[in-house]
């Protein structure tokens, strides 16, 4: 890590975390001080109902040396609209993605870099079933894991076998040409990120992650899950009967073909 020649942006969506976001983030800023390299914080409060903004804001206050970005979100949009708005204010060129709630401790992430480097690929996403993964979170999470996996697999065949743990490591330039493309805001944004980088090129690789969460369905509920099934079927429908996401790209060649003849006029 220390080798690194860029900087670090970790982006850490937040919401209804006042109990340990500031605890949290203590433990981020103390895990890369100790990997010695470069890095930004950029936290994005998704419309947090309790005071986790203004815990936030007393980190930011409390250590005020370090390179740091709150932004808030009026109401709470979903985690990938934050996820996009927080890259807005991205410098580094290597972006993480860390859930806030730190049920994937920042510890790992020399070794999604090492993966990076020695499979060279673009983009390394934890995999919670990757064989040297420990896991340690209900039962009832592991049979949604499950279901929806097979749900992909047979949608998408992804090269990947994981596409939700809220841990991965970007080079900059795979995100910035993803979220040129993206339309989901929720639960299935994660999906519609990798499945735009595979058909766009970029190689992915897995991590093995180390999680200890006793969260259940509790703050996702049945409406939610089924909202993500929609979204999932979504996608498919646009990668394969629209070729939206190939669209994307024709639309902006015709758009700068129009702006270079109006300049050259």
């Amino acid at each position: 890590m220390q080798s690194l020649k860029e900087k670090i942006s970790i982006i850490v969506p937040v919401y209804n975390e006042e109990d340990r976001i500031y605890t949290n983030l203590k433990e981020i800023k103390k895990t890369f001080d100790d990997f010695g390299c470069e890095y930004e914080i950029i936290i994005c409060d998704d419309g947090s109902q309790d005071s986790t903004l203004k815990e936030a804001a007393r980190f930011g206050r409390d250590f005020r040396e370090l390179p740091l970005v709150i932004t808030h979100n009026r109401c709470n949009y979903g985690k990938g609209r934050a996820l996009k708005k927080s890259f807005k204010y991205a410098t580094g060129g290597y972006v993480i993605w860390l859930d806030g709630d730190l049920d994937l401790h920042p510890f790992q992430i020399p070794t999604f870099f090492d993966i990076m480097r020695l499979t060279k690929t673009d983009i390394v996403i934890g995999s919670k079933r990757h064989p040297n993964s420990l896991l340690y979170y209900p039962l009832s999470r592991r049979i949604m894991s499950i279901i929806y996996f097979s749900l992909i697999k047979f949608l998408f065949n992804l090269p990947v076998n994981d596409t939700q743990t809220g841990l991965k490591l970007f080079k900059r330039e795979a995100l910035r040409d993803v979220f040129k493309r993206i339309l989901v805001k929720k639960f299935a944004f994660d999906l519609e990120v990798l499945v735009i980088a595979h058909h766009l090129g970029y190689k992915i690789a897995e991590a093995p992650v180390f999680l200890n969460s006793q969260r259940g369905f509790g703050r996702i509920g049945i409406k939610p899950i089924f909202k993500m099934i929609w979204d999932t079927l979504a996608v498919w429908y646009r990668m394969y009967i629209l070729k939206y996401y190939d669209r994307i790209n024709h639309h902006r060649r015709k758009g700068l073909l129009r702006e270079f003849k109006r300049v050259r006029k």
